[in-house]
């Protein structure tokens, strides 16, 4: 199973990550959940309600989760590679808007 390989480096673990989100929907709902998580967040520093960053994973995950489960039938890559997943994020929200990626 290829989630369980061990990746030394982002630009080794990217490709796995984005064949990991071959669904649009999916992908969609990843877009979604970060664009919520960097509202939030400038919305809790421009406002300096600070509880709001609680929020930010409820956000996040809620809609990646959804996307996985119901959409690309595969386990977030999350599980097993926490940090380069929530940084993958992020790239394929950059990339989506620059359009690398497809929506």
């Amino acid at each position: 199973m290829e989630n369980l390989k061990s990746f030394e480096r982002f630009a080794d673990f990217y490709p796995f990550y984005l064949q990991e989100h071959r669904d649009s929907t999916c992908r969609r709902l990843h877009f979604v959940g970060t664009t919520l998580v960097i509202l939030i967040a400038a919305s809790a520093l421009f406002s300096g309600h600070w509880l709001l960053f609680w929020v930010l994973p409820l956000a996040g995950y809620s809609f990646a989760w959804i996307g996985h489960f119901f959409f690309e039938k595969n386990r977030p890559a999350t599980f097993k590679h926490p940090f380069y997943s929530l940084l993958g994020d992020f790239v394929m929200y950059k990339d989506m808007l620059t359009g690398r990626v497809a929506f």
